[in-house]
């Protein structure tokens, strides 16, 4: 048996096949893509089968979606050596204060979630429609939700209140943070790997969301997002902590909802400062000063970011860094560490640039005071995981 991990997006649905064995999650088998699945688009399957490529051009649809799970539903019918799928497992962003831990998705369940749309509109809608299409797809499977939040569901009481009144906070405005599967796999792969996982960690989840979150004893302490997924650090295309006094003035100026939600999830972060791109690649490699202005910007708010996470905890053990910039990004890596070397951080170049996020890899040197790891990280086994035990308990 096994598990199908997915993790649906405005355009791409994302999709993994782990096997158990003896109630453990496997790493994966299976790992695919769906591209094109914005209205009018033609869906384009890519997966990788024990190594094997394989590449699949679906029919255009009115509903793309649809036909995207006919395709994937076709594809585990006709591949030999895919075990049977025992339940699917989504990555739901946001769980709001009622879901801390992973749920099996009801009609109400799914209404629950759906009214969290606003806190996470690049991610929670598009994750809502995934379960309601899968449910269509897969009648005869459990759906499982696994939220982004739930790592952070014990952070300490001052660590989620915003200085707000009292009954915003019992509300619910308060801080939620995300990236919590991600940081949940990379924590579990450090306590593998070294015994100072359990001491004070930093992890930073860099790529084109980007986050923060400093752990001790294994848990979430502090976070750079809070509220909402746009909170913390510059991303590729959301801007990250602001002064709220630039919405105040932009409201002045007769900007609406819709306008100021599009300028602070859409064309902000590394986008808005290069003007050229989010892709932190592109701008890698291109000369020109506003580029190079961006990545200068992105790298100081981890850096300034980082030193506040260890404040929190008292000091640093160790780093990770993950996420398709922090895992591929050696420069990025080097700059930030360089930056904290005042705190005893000392990265070997070499071992920096052979870590290529293939593998779990240490790239601290000899003399460093905190070890530094890089951790590709598999956030869909994780949802994996919490959807086996959940079927083991039913």
């Amino acid at each position: 048996m096994a598990i199908l991990s997915v993790n649906a997006g405005s355009s791409t649905l994302k999709f993994s096949i782990h096997p158990l064995r003896d109630g453990e999650v496997q790493a994966s088998l299976l790992t695919g893509s769906i591209q094109g699945l914005e209205p009018g688009g033609t869906p384009d399957m890519g997966w990788t089968l024990n190594g094997r490529r394989g590449r699949r051009s679906l029919e255009a649809s009115d509903a793309p979606f649809t036909a995207a799970l006919a395709g994937l539903r076709e594809l585990l019918d006709s591949e030999t050596g895919v075990p049977a799928i025992e339940a699917v497992s989504h990555r739901v962003v946001h769980g709001g204060r009622d879901f801390c831990d992973s749920v099996i998705v009801t009609d109400d369940i799914l209404a629950r979630l759906s009214r969290l749309d606003s806190l996470a509109p690049l991610h929670q809608p598009h994750n809502v429609a995934g379960i309601r299409a899968f449910r269509e797809a897969f009648p005869a499977l459990p759906q499982i939700a696994c939220f982004d939040t739930a790592f952070h569901a014990g952070l300490p009481e001052v660590a989620s209140r915003f200085a707000l009144p009292r009954a915003l906070h019992d509300e619910g405005v308060r801080r939620y943070g995300f990236h919590g599967l991600s940081y949940q796999y990379i924590m579990g792969a450090l306590q593998r790997h070294s015994p100072r996982a359990n001491g004070r960690v930093l992890m930073a989840h860099l790529g084109n969301g980007a986050s923060l979150c400093a752990a001790l004893d294994g848990r979430s302490q502090a976070t750079t997002m809070g509220f909402s997924a746009l909170d913390g650090l510059m991303m590729g295309t959301r801007s990250g902590t602001l002064d709220a006094g630039v919405l105040l003035y932009l409201m002045e100026q007769g900007w609406d909802h819709d306008r100021l939600q599009t300028l602070l999830y859409r064309q902000s972060g590394l986008l808005g400062v290069s003007g050229i791109s989010a892709d932190m690649r592109r701008l890698r490699a291109d000369a020109g000063a506003a580029a190079r202005e961006a990545v200068e910007l992105f790298t100081y708010r981890v850096v300034r970011e980082a030193g506040a996470m260890a404040a929190c905890i008292g000091g640093l053990d160790l780093i990770a860094f993950s996420g398709g910039i922090g895992e591929h990004d050696a420069t990025l890596r080097a700059d930030v560490c360089a930056a904290l070397a005042w705190m005893g951080v000392r990265v070997d170049g070499a071992r920096n640039a052979a870590a290529t996020g293939d593998a779990v890899q240490r790239i601290d040197s000899d003399d460093s005071g905190i070890e530094v790891w890089v951790v590709p990280t598999d956030e869909g086994r994780v949802a994996a995981q919490a959807a086996a035990a959940l079927i083991a308990a039913r």
